[in-house]
């Protein structure tokens, strides 16, 4: 065969190779990125993962008690550590007195806040009404605040980055809820929700180690992060046995059964002491 149009011409193979190696590495690409986004369970806000509290029925009012009580702590107080923060002087200036780290923070009385209490039990066969907005967390003057939150599944938790500097965000989940991501100043708010309870996720800021919150995830709203006051009320609850629990981040874990009883407030009081480890 013989004249123009015989066999490969080299312009077309270079051209041809390109194409065919430019599209193979989109195809890796695109499949690499969905096996790296299956690893992830918190999702969007349109993405809502499945929850586990919208197929049963609601709760009855008429027959539901509740459980209140106090958080409170005995022995020598853990002290916290200064938080140096000379290498970023946009949220130095923030502060007009020391930033200390918030391991223990006391609250009125000896009570104890930052503490996630929450009940243990089978509540499957109801359902819960989602919130009416997401749990907040702002990052300002390289702090998150609050500590300490929670939030039940397929709800919303909201970061918002309100310095003048950018942040990153590594919520790090033993369940494959976490992910990391860079946050710029004055960026859009970072929501996200989560489809498994977990108690609790560490979030921290990989450009400013010091920075980390905690993230109490919980398939059921009978939950409350206590304040100064160290209280909590988990009311509406149906009746039953449950164990009620309480988590912090320096202390561990406390336990104790209680039994709901139609139309009747169950009062417990929990006590951390420094004896206390996780």
């Amino acid at each position: 065969m013989s004249g123009k149009g015989a066999g490969i011409h080299p312009g077309d193979y270079v051209k041809n190779h390109t194409s065919f190696w430019g599209t193979a590495a989109v195809a890796i690409l695109a499949v690499w990125l969905a096996g790296c986004g299956g690893k992830q369970t918190a999702t969007n806000p349109s993405e809502t993962p499945p929850a586990a509290h919208t197929g049963g029925k609601p709760v009855d009012a008429a027959t539901s008690g509740s459980v209140t009580g106090t958080i409170l702590f005995t022995g020598t107080p853990p002290q916290n550590k200064t938080i140096n923060m000379i290498d970023v002087p946009n949220c130095a200036k923030t502060h007009s007195a020391p930033v200390m780290t918030e391991g223990f923070v006391p609250g009125d009385n000896g009570t104890l806040q930052n503490v996630v209490v929450y009940l243990q039990g089978d509540f499957s066969a109801y359902s819960f009404p989602p919130a009416s907005a997401p749990v907040e967390v702002n990052q300002q003057g390289c702090i998150y605040t609050p500590h300490v939150v929670a939030t039940m599944t397929g709800d919303a938790l909201e970061v918002t980055n309100k310095d003048a500097v950018t942040h990153n965000i590594n919520a790090m989940s033993q369940l494959r809820q976490g992910w990391n991501e860079t946050q710029i100043s004055a960026g859009p708010p970072i929501m996200r929700r989560f489809a498994t309870q977990e108690i609790p996720m560490i979030v921290k800021c990989n450009m400013h180690p010091w920075m980390r919150f905690y993230l109490a995830v919980v398939d059921h709203p009978y939950f409350q992060v206590t304040g100064k006051d160290g209280q909590f009320a988990l009311r509406n609850v149906p009746p039953g046995t449950y164990m009620l629990t309480a988590w912090h981040e320096t202390f561990g874990t406390k336990k104790q059964t209680v039994v709901v009883q139609p139309k009747q407030e169950q009062k417990v009081s929990l006590t951390f002491t420094d004896q206390d480890h996780p």
